[in-house]
């Protein structure tokens, strides 16, 4: 039987966080055309002179707050994940990796490591469980750049998006549920997803349709009502106009609406990494709390749990 190597890719961070380490980091993502669309030679204008040289150090900052010993979050998790799929699943025929869009491990170097374990087959499942342009087609783009240097190209299978598959909704709600079992339920389940400019699904990208998705299947498997949960989108960036509504001002309103005590999830990201640790589970928490509000709870990402690498072994074994 063919072997089949699984690469499991996430987008990458710092290798430190100080801030020459940032800087390259930001210098590779914000760098991809896939990220930022606008004209070539302005965006590089704009990230060469304005970007660059002043926000590393204020991201390096960021960084810090939520580094581990181990490094960074969003590294560990994944290669945890990786880990725990091996430790889990793991036959003769079948192997997991995990690699990164920006930095390392770089997505060519995991595959042809497998190449070399005996893997004839490869599956690669980008870990943003919705579709976007920004994210999961720079991992297609990465891909294509392999097999475009490779004189025999193994099977190739690509898993594009999991925003509405029964297991990963299930194991978002048994988390969720874990989470109200231990402390309580609040008055509104806010669901926090990246925030991605509106031009892009302008364009046709399915992301915003498939965030509303997840959001929608979520809800129905938790038993809320309309009045239970909210959809937000956080990150915004810049000042073009980005998906709504956005998640800082929604948190500054919902004390004013009655609402003090909330709990905040965040269905796009895989793992806990920047945007979940340090933007929603500490500078949003604040703004909520500055504007009135009692209680804000985040509820951790799936990370590197059993549960988590059952979901993503199911989609594995039948993605076709």
């Amino acid at each position: 039987m063919l072997k089949t190597g699984v690469v499991l890719v996430n987008l990458g961070s710092p290798e430190s966080p100080q801030t020459g380490d940032v800087r390259k980091f930001l210098r590779a993502f914000l760098g991809d055309p896939r990220v930022v669309n606008l004209p070539r030679p302005l965006w590089l204008l704009i990230l060469n002179l304005f970007i660059l040289p002043f926000r590393p150090s204020k991201s390096a900052h960021a960084y810090q707050s939520i580094w581990t010993e181990a490094g960074s979050p969003l590294a560990v998790h994944t290669a945890g994940l990786s880990q725990r799929l091996n430790q889990l699943y793991a036959q003769p025929n079948l192997e997991f990796a995990y690699a990164m869009s920006y930095g390392e491990p770089a997505i060519a170097d995991v595959i042809a490591g497998l190449r070399q374990n005996g893997a004839g087959r490869i599956i690669v499942l980008p870990l943003y469980p919705q579709y976007s342009s920004t994210t999961t087609a720079s991992v297609f783009d990465a891909l294509a750049a392999y097999g475009r240097k490779q004189r025999h190209i193994p099977e190739l299978h690509f898993i594009s998006d999991y925003h509405q598959r029964p297991v990963y909704i299930k194991a978002l709600a048994d988390s969720v549920r874990a989470h109200w079992r231990d402390h309580g339920q609040a008055e509104l389940l806010l669901l926090s997803f990246h925030g991605l400019p509106k031009k892009l699904s302008e364009l046709g990208d399915p992301y915003a349709k498939q965030c509303a998705e997840t959001a929608r299947l979520l809800a129905a498997e938790l038993g809320l009502d309309a009045a239970r949960w909210r959809l937000v989108f956080q990150s915004r960036f810049g000042r073009a106009e980005w998906l709504q509504p956005y998640c800082v001002e929604t948190l500054q309103a919902l004390p004013a609406e009655g609402i003090k005590h909330i709990d905040v999830l965040c269905p796009g990201f895989a793992v806990d990494c920047l945007e979940t640790l340090e933007e929603i589970a500490i500078t949003n928490k604040q703004i909520f709390l500055d504007a009135g509000g009692v209680e804000y709870r985040y509820i951790a990402a799936l990370n590197d749990g059993v549960a988590h690498a059952a979901a993503i072994y199911d989609i594995i074994i039948n993605h076709d």
